[in-house]
């Protein structure tokens, strides 16, 4: 390659990247009264920056190849700052590992920008192998907290098992989302702990947080659901009692696994919280989103549970690394009642749908609960038509 075509080809990857980091992004006309989805993913594996991929000098790299792959970006914490939404980006390397970066955008919905530097986190004395999936919370006491997974090779497992791990829950604090302070790793009573989420106020004078105890690093076995338990300080964290808020259940969209999301939003009606449910089909584990709402007062007592998804893949979502999954660990409620949803696809690129506070509360308070029966279901839709067939009367 001459000089002059390395220089073009350079030139057409810069300004394809722009490009694609400038394109305008617009809500689906269609949608359901509750949210509104968005054309465009707001982040993917191309939205890296090119200096994190390319090596841009001709000695060293002849071809002006590809020299450190970005395989995918998704499962995003959120926070606003200063009318600005910044998502911490779980970005996967060609090398299967991830690691976390600043996102930033203007709008929040699109005109994503990278930071120049991924985000450094400090390892503890047994070091993480992978790190993942960090939610943002901005707590009563000052700092905003990252509550991540950080994984390991199981211990115990043979040496010919090469696919066992330990995850346990890492923190890490921050004032500015640059500078990151690593805590000890949060320690329970369960041998595994995935989708651990800090609640960001004070509860009898402790942190809460919302954990999700498992037996194994996939099978829930005798653990699973929602837990909840109270730990004295961030700098020794440590659970000694755990009790379920909502559990898995036979034949619903969480019989396999179900964990939270993000931190959940503070409202006149209580805590609303979104998070995962998972069950398994022909096809393999499907992952979908739902709600439910929690006390004010008790933030462990759940008043409202609509049945079935919040959020389910859509079309081009349900391809991907681990096909037919959303998962979501980030969202901003803004002062003007707006929230911006953020959810991932198939473990590999984010979106954004967005809502209100006052639809989100409609939604929770106005959706039946499941009632775990056919029979039930086939009655709560008569009902619904009873009702509309009334209305259609009167008109």
């Amino acid at each position: 390659m001459t000089r002059d075509q390395f220089k073009k080809r350079l030139a057409a990857l810069k300004q394809g990247h722009e490009r694609l980091i400038a394109r305008p992004n617009k809500p689906v006309r269609e949608g359901n009264g509750v949210f509104s989805r968005y054309v465009h993913p707001v982040l993917t594996a191309a939205h890296a920056p090119l200096f994190w991929r390319y090596d841009f000098s001709q000695e060293t790299n002849p071809f002006l190849a590809e020299r450190i792959g970005v395989n995918a970006a998704f499962n995003s914490g959120a926070i606003e700052i200063n009318g600005r939404i910044f998502l911490l980006v779980r970005v996967e390397g060609a090398d299967r590992k991830s690691f976390f970066a600043v996102a930033e955008s203007r709008t929040g919905t699109d005109r994503f920008r990278f930071w120049d530097y991924p985000a450094v986190i400090p390892e503890t004395d047994d070091p993480d192998v992978n790190v993942y999936d960090m939610r943002l919370v901005r707590h009563a006491d000052g700092w905003i907290y990252g509550l991540f997974c950080t994984e390991r090779k199981d211990p115990e497992a043979p040496r010919t098992d090469t696919s066992s791990a330990v995850a346990s829950c890492g923190i890490v604090r921050t004032k500015d989302l640059r500078k990151w302070e690593r805590l000890p790793d949060l320690k329970t009573g369960s041998p595994q702990q995935r989708n651990v989420v800090l609640h960001p106020e004070f509860v009898h004078g402790k942190y809460g947080f919302y954990t999700r105890p498992q037996d194994g690093f996939i099978e829930a076995g005798s653990g699973g659901g929602i837990g909840w338990g109270l730990a004295q300080s961030m700098e020794h964290p440590q659970i000694d009692s755990e009790i379920i808020i909502d559990d898995r259940a036979y034949h619903t969209i969480k019989e396999v696994k179900n964990g939270l999301g993000p931190a959940p939003i503070k409202t006149v009606k209580g805590w609303l919280h979104l998070a995962h449910g998972v069950r398994n089909t022909a096809a393999g584990l499907r992952y979908v989103l739902y709600m439910f709402l929690c006390d004010l007062e008790v933030p462990y007592k759940v008043i409202a549970r609509p049945a079935g998804y919040f959020l389910a893949p859509e079309g081009a979502e349900r391809i991907g690394d681990v096909s037919n999954v959303v998962f979501s660990n980030g969202w901003v409620a803004r002062k003007d009642g707006s929230v911006l949803i953020y959810y991932a696809s198939s473990d590999t690129r984010m979106h954004v749908a967005t809502s209100a506070v006052d639809r989100l509360l409609d939604y929770v308070l106005h959706t039946p609960e499941d009632g775990l029966r056919s029979a039930a279901s086939v009655q709560q839709r008569i009902a619904l038509i009873d009702k509309n067939m009334k209305v259609m009367k009167k008109k």
